[in-house]
C-alpha cells in the first residue's frame, strides 16, 4: 500500500461584501492551514479584504489569493469568453490588491488559487493556464521562500502542466464537499449543497490512504502521477462549512501524524 498523501486543509475565505457576510470566516480560520482570501472580483472589498488578512496572521494560516473571472453578480461561477492576456491582467490586479494588504501585515503571499468558473477553464485550457500560473511570478518577491508563489489547481490537467512547464511550485488541490463524475471532472455548481459529514469523512479517507477521487456513480479514480501531497478544500458557503472543516481536519492531522509527516 502506497504511503499517505501528506495534507493540509484550505477554504475559500473573505467572500462577503460591504454588510453581507457570507460564511463564518472567525470559525472557519480556528481549522484550516491555507486561507484562500477573495481579492474583489467575485467577492470581498477593501475593507472585507483587510480583516480576512488580519484574521489569517491571528491563526497563523498561510495566506494566498483567490481571483476571478469580473462576475459579482454570478459570485464567479460563470464562464466567460476571455483571453489569456486578458485573464493575465485580470489577476495581475486582483493579486496585486491582496498582496498590499499582505504586506500591511507582514504576511508572505503563500499561493494563488483561482475561483469558481475560471478555476475549470483554466484547468482544461493550457493557455489560460500558462497566463494565470505566470502570474505567481510577478510575485516571487512576496513568496514565503525562494522557490516563489506556488499555484494551487487540479492535478492531472492544464494546471499541473502549467506549473511543471513554468518552475512554479504545484500544489494539489481536491475537493471535499463537490463531486467528481466518473471521468475524474470537478462539478463546479453556482450553489453548494449540504454534504453529510460521514459522506465526507469516507471521501477523505480514499484520498488520503489510497489516493483515490471518490466519484458520483461510486467509482474511486487515482488523483493522479507524482502526487504526494494534497490540500483539501472545503468551502465556505456550503451548509455546515464550519462542521465539515472541523472533520476534515481531524482526518488530515491523524493522517499525518500517523505517517511521520509531524
Amino acid at each position: 500500500m502506497s504511503k499517505p498523501l501528506k495534507a493540509t486543509v484550505n477554504c475559500d475565505m473573505g467572500e462577503g461584501f460591504s454588510l453581507y457576510t457570507i460564511g463564518d470566516d472567525e470559525g472557519l480560520m480556528k481549522t484550516i492551514h491555507l486561507a484562500n482570501i477573495a481579492c474583489g472580483f467575485h467577492a470581498s472589498d477593501f475593507s472585507v479584504m483587510n480583516k480576512t488578512v488580519a484574521l489569517a496572521k491571528s491563526n497563523n494560516v498561510l495566506a494566498g489569493a483567490h481571483p476571478s473571472l469580473p462576475d459579482l453578480q454570478g459570485f464567479g461561477r460563470r464562464e466567460m469568453a476571455i483571453e489569456p492576456d486578458e485573464l493575465e491582467s485580470c489577476f495581475i490586479y486582483q493579486v496585486g490588491a491582496l498582496d498590499g494588504f499582505l504586506k500591511r501585515y507582514g504576511l508572505p503571499m503563500n499561493h494563488i488559487k483561482p475561483h469558481g468558473s475560471v478555476y475549470g477553464q483554466t484547468a482544461r485550457s493550457i493557455d489560460l493556464a500558462r497566463a494565470v500560473v505566470g502570474v505567481t511570478k510577478i510575485f516571487k518577491s512576496s513568496a514565503p521562500s525562494p522557490q516563489g508563489v506556488a499555484f494551487m489547481g487540479l492535478a492531472g490537467t492544464a494546471h499541473q502542466q502549467a506549473a511543471e512547464e513554468l518552475g512554479v511550485p504545484f500544489i494539489a488541490e481536491w475537493f471535499a464537499d463537490l463531486d467528481y463524475s466518473d471521468e475524474g471532472k470537478l462539478l463546479i455548481t453556482k450553489k453548494h449543497d449540504a454534504v453529510p459529514i460521514e459522506v465526507v469523512r469516507q471521501r477523505v479517507t480514499n484520498l488520503l490512504k489510497f489516493h483515490k477521487v471518490s466519484t458520483v456513480g461510486g467509482k474511486l479514480l487515482d488523483i493522479g502521477a507524482n502526487i504526494t501531497e494534497v490540500s483539501i478544500c472545503c468551502h465556505s458557503d456550503t451548509p455546515g462549512a464550519v462542521e465539515i472543516a472541523r472533520a476534515v481536519k481531524v482526518l488530515v492531522d491523524e493522517s499525518n501524524k500517523e505517517a511521520g509527516y509531524v
